[in-house]
């Protein structure tokens, strides 16, 4: 009875720390984000609602809590962008134009050392820009390029690394599900949020190629150039790659020209892709296959969504991100070095959980914090600590903590890229993925530096349209 008193009587920053603990255990011990945080976050509301109003009326009102914030949550329009990013990605697969993108790449750059490794980099990014999601990226190109690689005699470790560093670009390049997560939690424009990923895309993935290329001039027999193509083939293989481009263009050219939503862009390139991939030939099966590929893909993020919400909600209720934020706010050290102990917290958070539920789980509590850091939503360039603008400090963080993530898709023991790479080939395994996507750790931390130091990367494009 004692007990009872004591957490009946605990103020509700307390029990958002007893439950926050519980929750990162269950993570820890191998449960589900989507059910740990689920389950943390009803056993929270009831926990707090049954200490202001009783047990039985608090039971109430975390079960209708519960029952409704699924729905109304994952309901909401911004959402549905999701699905659709991630249908084009599956359409583009299984219409061909992945592998004619792949081997435009292989024509245009394979010449370069290490140059099918270049290839890979590139025309992943090529994809991503029309695939929402990394894993489906990795999968793609796990059975295009690992194959071609290593019959050239590459090593069947770099071969594997550097298609699960590549897939990670997706998570960056827009269209991206992570970025349209990210800008419903903090509640900013999709559209501001997409645009800001593109340079920043851009840059990593020319980090990815240089890198392959330096390892191909300090490592021997690291794997031979593909030469031998005239410029009447590189140019003839252009056509087969263009309709991605194209529908790259109809994304930009909706959201940037205010011709349409974010939702709406996303749904006609869903359209023109699969326009093109039945005239390309595509059969029922292969439809059918892209339908259900997106629908578990979609169906997987959902869970996830729904599952954190509620825990976010208690969040809410146990005052725990306005604790935090005044906790860091008047922490005695430079506004930066917080932050970067606060992305250093999220390389050692996504060792143990995926991206999306690590975002989710965090960004409702650290978010407010940052911009409490950078002195707030309204606050000027000039009065800010980190030099931007509220509205700019927030897409400046998201596109910096949403490299974070894809760090975390190619990192042990939970890096989710390199067991879908390990997957789709046998003939690698789980190591030999992480062993060769290990360089490409160390590119993402430079790329990370290069968007802090000179965060006009990430809002130049922002700021050309209007948005900040």
């Amino acid at each position: 009875m004692t007990l009872l008193t004591t957490m009946a009587q605990m103020d509700s920053v307390t029990i958002g720390l007893w439950v926050t603990g519980f929750m990162m255990a269950l993570v820890i011990i191998g449960v589900r984000v989507a059910f740990a945080a689920a389950g943390a976050g009803f056993l929270g509301l009831l926990w707090i609602f049954s200490a202001r109003m009783g047990f039985n009326k608090g039971l109430l009102v975390a079960m209708k809590m519960a029952g409704t914030i699924p729905h109304s949550k994952v309901s909401t329009l911004a959402l549905s962008l999701i699905p659709t990013f991630i249908l084009i990605g599956f359409l583009a697969y299984h219409a061909g134009l992945t592998r004619a993108l792949f081997k435009a790449a292989k024509r245009w750059v394979g010449w370069l050392p290490g140059g099918m490794g270049v290839a890979t980099v590139f025309s992943a990014a090529g994809f991503a820009a029309v695939s929402g999601a990394s894993v489906a990226t990795s999968a793609v190109f796990a059975r295009i390029a690992v194959p071609e690689m290593l019959k050239l005699g590459y090593d069947k470790r770099f071969a594997a690394g550097v298609v699960a560093a590549s897939g990670t670009l997706a998570s960056l390049i827009p269209p991206s599900a992570i970025l349209v997560i990210y800008a419903i939690i903090v509640e900013q424009d999709v559209g501001a949020l997409l645009m800001a990923g593109f340079l920043p895309g851009a840059v990593s993935a020319v980090i990815y190629g240089g890198l392959v290329i330096i390892l191909a001039r300090t490592r021997k027999d690291f794997g031979p150039p593909v030469k031998g193509y005239s410029w009447k083939e590189r140019f003839k293989c252009l056509p087969g790659a263009l309709p991605i481009f194209f529908v790259v263009g109809i994304i930009v050219v909706c959201i940037y020209g205010g011709v349409g939503t974010p939702t709406e862009a996303g749904s006609l390139g869903a359209f023109v892709i699969l326009c093109m991939a039945l005239y390309k030939g595509m059969r029922l099966k292969e439809l059918t296959g892209a339908l259900m590929e997106t629908a578990k893909l979609t169906v997987m993020i959902f869970t996830i969504i729904w599952g954190v919400l509620l825990y976010v909600r208690f969040l809410g209720f146990a005052d725990l991100p306005a604790a935090f934020s005044a906790w860091i706010t008047g922490l005695d050290q430079s506004p930066m070095v917080t932050l970067i102990f606060i992305l250093c917290g999220y390389a050692i958070l996504g060792m143990f959980m995926d991206a999306i539920g690590m975002l989710l789980l965090t960004l409702p509590v650290v978010y407010p914090a940052v911009i409490a850091l950078n002195g707030g939503e309204a606050v000027t360039a000039a009065e800010s600590a980190f030099g931007i603008s509220g509205v700019g400090c927030s897409i400046w963080f998201g596109i910096i903590v949403v490299k974070m993530a894809e760090l975390c898709l190619i990192t042990p023991p939970i890096g989710l890229n390199c067991f879908v790479v390990a997957g789709v080939r046998p003939e690698c395994s789980v190591q030999d993925v992480f062993r060769g996507a290990t360089p490409f750790f160390v590119a993402d931390v430079l790329t990370i530096a290069t968007l802090i130091a000179l965060p006009d990367i990430v809002l130049w494009l922002p700021k050309l349209m209007g948005f900040t």
